[in-house]
């Protein structure tokens, strides 16, 4: 799909409504500072509150929009096997290159069960698609087993990889094909998993740092070591204070102090509480960033 840093892109809303304008100045934000792919309607994207409609017409936008300029990968996913095969159909049919399938949450399925639904998407789609495993969110593990059962499966050609343990990660790298993508879920984990032989990351601080991000991706590909260090270390304050609150709150109105979105969520995401947003302003003053 591709190497380096990938952006989990926000929806910016104006009185309640997608603001498919401000959409499309994102979007050539990050294309014009080096994103390597978009991924839009994932977490960051607040798909979950979006209309099925609402949701065609980001995808649309972002599909006419980039033109082919970079990969554009829909999230797709929900705890519903039929719902997700429908999504990942539609996203298909608005042409994506992707798609970006989370695990199943509140169901909590079993391996067999995981086996099952990325199986029957798979089998309903040309599109090449991403697992996305992340325990936080859906209270559900993928195995490294069942990875590598899922990465024989044609069309399964990587993971986004937010479980936070990289030894996990590392035993996944050992049983799946060296063709098969490992990206970072996490931005406070781009180099380790670089180190245990990921490509990139499916970045939420992409958001306001797109070139910035890829800047660290490309020094480790290159063999910098010590600068892709640096630019971790730089900016791992700014990761911290991301995540402070729920994303995308922190990342909404870090976006709105760089006058790239308003901070405008959808319940029941509320805005960043103050006090949190003084402390993000005071580190983006100090990069620079405002």
């Amino acid at each position: 799909m591709f190497k380096g840093a990938g952006v989990a892109i926000i929806t910016p809303f104006n009185q309640g409504k997608v603001d498919l304008d401000q959409y499309k100045k994102l979007l050539d934000f990050q294309i014009e500072n080096d994103c390597q792919c978009l991924i839009v309607l994932g977490t960051t994207g607040e798909a979950s509150t979006l209309t099925g409609e609402e949701k065609r017409e980001v995808i649309k936008t972002a599909v006419k929009h980039v033109n082919g300029r970079i990969p554009v990968v829909v999230g797709t996913g929900s705890n519903n096997t039929s719902v997700t095969v429908e999504n990942t159909r539609v996203a298909e049919e608005l042409g994506a290159d992707g798609a970006l399938v989370v695990t199943p949450y509140y169901n909590k399925a079993t391996q067999n069960g995981l086996l099952a639904h990325f199986g029957a998407v798979a089998e309903n789609t040309e599109l090449p698609i991403i697992l996305y495993n992340v325990p936080g969110r859906t209270g559900l593990n993928i195995e490294p087993e069942t990875v590598a059962k899922l990465a024989d499966i044609k069309s399964i050609v990587g993971i986004k990889e937010a479980c936070g343990n990289i030894s996990q990660v590392l035993e996944i790298k050992r049983l799946v094909p060296e063709n098969f993508m490992i990206y970072s879920g996490n931005d406070d984990n781009i180099l380790p998993i670089y180190s245990v032989g990921g490509h990139g990351v499916i970045s939420v601080m992409a958001n306001v740092i797109p070139r910035e991000t890829q800047e660290m991706c490309k020094a480790f590909e290159d063999g910098n070591i010590s600068k892709a260090i640096e630019l971790q270390v730089k900016y791992k304050k700014l990761f911290n204070l991301l995540f402070m609150e729920v994303n995308p709150i922190p990342v909404k109105a870090a976006a709105s102090l760089m006058g790239l979105a308003k901070n405008e969520l959808r319940m029941p995401l509320t805005p960043m509480e103050e006090n949190n947003k003084e402390q993000l302003e005071i580190e983006m003053k100090r990069l620079n960033l405002i």
